[in-house]
């Protein structure tokens, strides 16, 4: 018996999906898109703010009609009338820049807070590499609020440190690191520096309850050893991570850190071949 194939059912379910496709606004059809899930959905009254767009549209090239695209004004048919092709393809990477820099403004602000937060408690940044942080949430991060100088970094709160983001979408291509499935330069300045300490300052019953700045113990930190002995302290493969990430938990500790020297002086032999001694009579 042959099976009956009704060429319609397809049809009508590809027009139904392009009609979604249509109907969706411009930023909640980035934010949806593979790749792009460390975004947030910025709340359109904000852009509508040209106090909060200051200074952009000195960065960004056809701002006007970048803005535009984001707030759903224009559409590819009046686009078609006023530009060429080229010049069309310029325009949509414009309003995905300018998304960027528009949302590394607004997840400062609470609203923007709080819905990162949602995304934080969901864990949909991820988890710190690190063996001993077990598993604590993570933040996207800038290193700096500059366009294309770095890509999106990840910041733990608990050793305080920054990490490359995993995962192909976040893979070096052709030389550059840049995410597969986004056509642009996945900049941290999308991010900021100043956002995810922002958010632990905001939120502090978010942080980690075993982070090493509220904590009253030693960190945990891994510990070099040879034939199961730990390494000298003053060897020159001995980790300062421990004395980098500690930090004082008590009046007496504040004090004692005010008045500690830190830095070794010119003639210290840490470094040195000096650092372990051989008794050669032997």
């Amino acid at each position: 018996m042959e099976e009956y194939y009704d060429e319609r059912a397809d049809y009508d379910l590809s027009s139904e999906a392009s009609e979604e496709e249509e109907a969706l606004p411009w930023i909640s059809w980035f934010c949806s898109l593979s790749g792009h899930e460390f975004f947030c959905q910025v709340d359109e009254e904000f852009i509508d703010d040209e106090f909060n767009l200051t200074g952009l549209a000195q960065q960004v090239n056809y701002y006007s009609e970048a803005l535009d695209i984001i707030l759903d004004i224009d559409n590819e048919d009046s686009l078609d009338e006023r530009l060429e092709g080229s010049e069309i393809a310029m325009v949509e990477m414009s309003a995905e820049i300018l998304y960027g820099l528009i949302h590394s403004r607004y997840i400062l602000t609470r609203a923007g807070l709080e819905q990162m937060a949602q995304k934080y408690q969901n864990a949909e940044f991820g988890y710190c590499p690190r063996y001993l942080c077990s598993q604590t949430k993570v933040l996207p991060c800038g290193l700096t609020d500059l366009l294309e100088q770095e890509t999106v970094r990840l910041y733990c709160p608990s050793c305080h440190d920054v990490y490359t983001c995993s995962g192909s979408r976040f893979q070096t291509v052709d030389g550059k690191t840049r995410p597969i499935f986004f056509p642009l330069y996945f900049s941290c300045a999308y991010f900021g520096t100043t956002f995810p300490h922002l958010f632990f300052d905001t939120f502090p019953q978010l942080a980690p309850k075993n982070a090493l700045s509220t904590r009253n113990q030693p960190p945990a930190i891994y510990t070099p050893k040879i034939f199961g002995f730990g390494v000298s302290k003053l060897s020159r493969i001995s980790s300062l991570m421990k004395w980098l990430r500690m930090k004082p938990s008590d009046e007496s500790a504040i004090e004692e850190y005010k008045s500690t020297k830190f830095l070794p002086s010119s003639n210290s032999n840490i470094g040195s071949n000096n650092d372990i001694s051989i008794d050669e009579s032997a």
